[in-house]
């Protein structure tokens, strides 16, 4: 198979079978990317995710660009982000243009509601095996914990949380590491 379409395959079977968007993604991207395909190992897909969640953007298309870049260069690393995105936007875009016909219609309200716990266990079940992949120790598995902390009960924008990581990350490497 032509690695482009191959490319474009797999990132548009990511995109259109997995409800829920961005995290609910992550199981489906690193079966596809680091089991099944090889392209990335488990410590480049867990630094494709970080660097994907720091950069603006959607974080799914950012890992797509940051994959296809790896796989194939700047062509793949667009064929990548067209097939994450063209499954949504079909999908968004028909949804658009019936949504008036059954948004009121139990039956529709009623596959939603049952979707949702659904997403939440998509969600759960990567960060916790991402967790394991991460060689955690006493004290850097407080950084989860203290970031939830600030972010819920101080209500401090992550923005200053990943400045604060990045700098003190600087700083471990530099001063402390060396």
């Amino acid at each position: 198979m032509n690695i482009y379409l191959e490319i474009f395959s797999t990132f548009a079977k990511i995109g259109a079978f997995t409800i829920g968007g961005g995290y609910a993604m992550l199981p489906l991207i690193k079966s596809e990317v680091v089991n099944k395909k090889k392209w990335l190992d488990e410590n480049e897909f867990l630094d494709v995710l970080a660097i994907s969640q720091s950069a603006p953007g959607v974080f799914v298309i950012n890992m797509s660009v940051f994959i296809g870049l790896r796989v194939r260069g700047k062509a793949g690393s667009v064929i990548a982000a067209l097939g994450s995105a063209l499954p949504s936007f079909v999908a968004i875009l028909l949804i658009a243009m019936f949504f008036d016909s059954f948004k009121d219609n139990e039956v529709v309200q009623s596959v939603f509601k049952g979707i949702r716990p659904a997403v939440v266990a998509l969600i759960a079940v990567p960060l916790i095996g991402m967790s394991k992949g991460m060689n955690l120790n006493r004290y850097t598995s407080l950084i989860p914990v203290i970031t939830l902390l600030l972010i819920v009960a101080f209500r401090i924008s992550p923005i200053y949380i990943l400045i604060a990581g990045a700098l003190l990350g600087i700083f471990y490497h530099y001063l402390i590491k060396r």
